[in-house]
């Protein structure tokens, strides 16, 4: 079971055995929505539709779900002050609820959402990104080691 928990701003994860881990979030500045163009982090069930960056180094950048070559560094975010930095580790969101997080203007996986790494000097637990879900960097390579594509996460 995972569980978004904006209000908190904790993700929280119990595996099969029943352990509970939980790690701090940055859902978006925004607030919560699912409309496209929004920029609102999208409410209820989703499954994880994809996992992308496995083995890639901590820091490593993404653009458009690819690895760019580049690690994130102070000096890169200051010659790049427009990225909306997506670090480490994707997982890609797709919505399960039609009408409400899937298809038309609300489908959350069109919108490309994600739980990602952020960069550390950013902000965490407090609302902050664009509509995904950040992660600090050790914290997203733990969670995205312990959860499978398929696996079910709910937004409350």
């Amino acid at each position: 079971m995972i569980t978004v928990d904006v209000s908190r701003q904790r993700l929280r994860h119990v595996d099969a055995a029943g352990t509970a881990r939980s790690w701090p979030v940055s859902t978006s500045k925004f607030g919560l929505g699912e409309q496209s163009g929004s920029f609102k982090t999208p409410r209820g069930r989703h499954r994880i539709r994809a996992k992308i960056g496995t083995g890639a180094p901590r820091g490593a950048v993404f653009v458009g779900r690819r690895a760019t070559g580049e690690i994130y560094s102070e000096a890169l975010a200051k010659a790049h002050p427009e990225r909306d930095w997506i670090l480490t580790r994707i997982l890609w969101l797709s919505g399960l609820e039609p009408g409400r997080n899937r298809f038309g203007d609300v489908d959350t996986m069109r919108r490309y959402i994600y739980i990602h790494g952020m960069p550390d000097s950013e902000p965490c637990g407090t609302p902050g990104s664009i509509g995904c879900i950040r992660m600090r960097n050790d914290d997203i390579v733990d969670f995205f080691e312990r959860v499978d594509i398929g696996a079910v996460v709910t937004i409350e």
